[in-house]
């Protein structure tokens, strides 16, 4: 069998493709053959010693989708270490079923990015109608995806890009305005007649994070969710006073995903979605599970949008 490995923590120099040894389900683990696993932020950091996934030596990765070994059951899984790989051994409660109709590749660039757009547009900040958000690298996996939720709730989306191309990605998933990071709140007070956004969800973190304070309406909400660039230096608590008594949230998955039932039931929700078109999901790049270095590098130097996937 063959993986992607890292003995040391770094850059994307540090990711190996290799063999390495046949995983071994143990009680309550089915094998399962990977379909396509999908590249996240978390991987970077994992690699880079973070905090996230596991320390070296280990194979990264936490998200795909597949066929159990044996059965031929269709699942998808998140939060499963060890996904850079041609087989991987999973808990049996972290699978999800993947329903006929969705191929397995769109199911691995779901689950976890669909699973985040919607607890982010429905839990951490409820959208309501006619809410103006500002939704910040709008091309991205998730953004494409929070997009798309955030019009079904009947809001209206400020998105952030970096390039005219993704500009236009944007605006193709709904967008209502699309704007550059340069200045990005003095547009949201703009476009909004002054008043500002109900919510900013942020998965930038330390360069816009400060700023986006700035665009929100009086008691709207900063949901920092993710921190591409850095997290954002401490906050002094006074500071949300001073921008109109808002709201502050580092939100997580894990957190809203805390238990199998949990992860079942918004899996169950989101692939209904993507079933009946109402959520279309873009796979930006399928890379080899070989050029996994690759696709590191080209999402870390922001030539990407949607979804990676590493492909065995």
């Amino acid at each position: 069998m063959h993986a992607v490995v890292f003995e040391r923590n770094g850059g994307p120099e540090v990711l190996e493709y290799t063999e390495a040894p046949e995983p071994r389900p143990g009680d309550g683990e089915a094998l399962v053959e990977v379909a396509a696993a999908g590249v996240n932020y978390m991987d970077v950091y994992e690699r880079e010693g973070g905090g996230y996934g596991s320390p070296p030596p280990a194979v990264p990765g936490a998200e795909g989708a597949g066929t159990v070994v044996g059965t031929g059951e269709r699942v998808a899984w998140m939060n499963v270490p060890g996904s850079y790989a041609e087989r991987l051994a999973a808990p049996r409660e972290r699978l999800v079923p993947v329903p006929d109709g969705i191929d397995l590749d769109v199911a691995a660039a779901t689950l976890l990015q669909g699973l985040t757009a919607h607890y982010l547009a429905s839990d951490s900040y409820p959208v309501q109608p006619g809410d103006w958000v500002v939704v910040h690298a709008a091309a991205g996996g998730v953004g494409l995806l929070l997009t798309q939720v955030v019009k079904r709730r009947g809001g209206r989306v400020i998105g952030t890009t970096s390039t005219p191309e993704k500009a236009e990605l944007a605006r193709q998933a709904g967008a209502d305005e699309v704007v550059g990071y340069d200045s990005f709140a003095d547009r949201a007070r703009e476009i909004t007649g002054g008043e500002g956004v109900a919510a900013v969800y942020d998965g930038v973190g330390r360069t816009t994070f400060l700023e986006g304070l700035t665009a929100l309406r009086p008691n709207g909400s900063m949901i920092v969710y993710g921190a591409a660039s850095g997290p954002p230096e401490p906050v002094d608590v006074s500071l949300l006073a001073a921008r109109g008594s808002v709201y502050l949230q580092r939100p997580t998955l894990k957190t809203y995903a805390r238990s199998a039932a949990l992860v079942q039931d918004r899996a169950r929700k989101v692939f209904e979605l993507v079933g009946a078109g109402d959520l279309d999901v873009r796979i930006g790049a399928r890379y080899p599970l070989a050029r996994a270095r690759q696709a590191h590098e080209d999402l870390e130097a922001r030539r990407t949008t949607g979804k990676l996937l590493l492909v065995p």
